[in-house]
C-alpha cells in the first residue's frame, strides 16, 4: 500500500492506493501515528485507489477513529469505490464511520 498526505489547516488529507489488508496494517497505523505528532485531529482518507479491504483493514478504521476521538478528532471516508462501500455496508461501519463521494464533501463535514 502507498500513502501519501496533504495538510490542510488542521486536518489531514491521506491517499491511499492498493490494498488494506493484514499484510499493510502495520504501516496504515504507523502512517496515522506519525500524521498524529504533527497535532492532526481530523483525518480523510481518499479510499478511491484502494482496490480491497479485509478485516483486519476495517479494524484499523475502528482503531485510527478511536484514536481520532482521544484527541477529539474525527475521521471521513472519501471517494470509496462500490466494492469498499459494500464491505462497509455489510459490516455496518458505514453506520460508525461516515462517507462521502469526494474529498471535499468530506472535508467540509469536519468543519460543521
Amino acid at each position: 500500500m502507498k500513502i501519501s498526505c496533504q495538510h490542510q489547516d488542521q486536518k489531514a488529507v491521506l491517499t491511499l492506493r492498493g490494498e488494506l489488508t493484514s499484510d499493510e496494517v502495520d504501516q496504515f497505523r504507523k502512517a496515522m501515528l506519525d500524521q498524529m505528532d504533527d497535532k492532526t485531529r481530523d483525518f480523510v482518507l481518499d479510499m478511491e485507489q484502494i482496490q480491497f479491504i479485509d478485516s483486519q483493514g476495517l479494524e484499523s478504521l475502528l482503531w485510527l477513529q478511536d484514536q481520532c476521538q482521544e484527541r477529539l478528532g474525527q475521521i471521513r471516508l472519501a471517494a470509496c469505490p462500490d466494492n469498499i462501500n459494500t464491505i462497509l455496508k455489510i459490516t455496518r461501519l458505514n453506520n460508525t464511520i461516515q462517507s462521502h463521494k469526494d474529498v471535499p464533501g468530506a472535508i467540509k463535514s469536519l468543519e460543521t
